[in-house]
């Protein structure tokens, strides 16, 4: 499960990771709910409490679907975890060094022409202002939108992939190559792409 999503950085969703005090990344913890054969896994950072046989993590780092980890390491106090409520605990540093990388990633991407960024910064506030005020008008403008991206987003891609690689693409984008692979398929799905 991810934790924190992106704001532009598609793909890259963040997590807290965690390091055993020998510096390794734990596999899954399985834990058997004893309800079917099925026995599910997780990997959620509270998992690692040392409990039921389950690994003791000691440090949490960021992580992010991508397949990045954050350099720097946080103790974990698990006297100051609750049990019952361990989104309470202090997981301040490592979302913050998650937050840099998209940052990063979003400085990488093409940047979007100011004139463009303000006009799309204003239909979004007033999509947020008229879907409460009038949903139906706000659905009409919701599918306008739909329209412009039918009518540009196939003959785009097309061009794109003829002249870039797929990691030149998701850089300029901002995204991963898996999440690019999903988005040009939706762009161009007469599958050209």
């Amino acid at each position: 499960m991810w934790e924190w999503q992106p704001d532009g950085a598609e793909g890259h969703e963040g997590k807290v990771g965690v390091l055993l005090e020998d510096g390794t990344v734990p596999g899954p913890v399985y834990i058997d709910l004893g309800s079917s054969g099925h026995v599910p896994s997780f990997t959620d950072w509270w998992y690692y409490d040392g409990a039921n046989r389950r690994p003791l993590a000691d440090r949490m780092r960021a992580a992010c679907a991508c397949g990045w980890f954050g350099e720097s390491t946080y103790p974990i106090d698990w006297n100051r975890v609750r049990p019952r409520d361990p989104f309470q605990y202090d997981t301040s540093g490592p979302e913050g060094d998650w937050e840099k990388h998209t940052r990063e990633i979003n400085a990488a991407a093409v940047p979007v022409p100011e004139d463009v960024a303000r006009l799309l910064s204003q239909i979004h506030e007033r999509l947020d202002r008229m879907t409460s005020a009038d949903p139906l008008t706000a659905l009409r403008i919701v599918g306008e939108l739909d329209v412009l991206v039918e009518i540009n987003a196939s003959y785009a891609t097309r061009l794109a992939t003829r002249s870039h690689t797929d990691e030149e693409i998701a850089v300029a984008l901002g995204t991963t190559e898996q999440a690019l692979t999903a988005r040009l398929r939706r762009y161009d799905p007469r599958g050209y792409y």
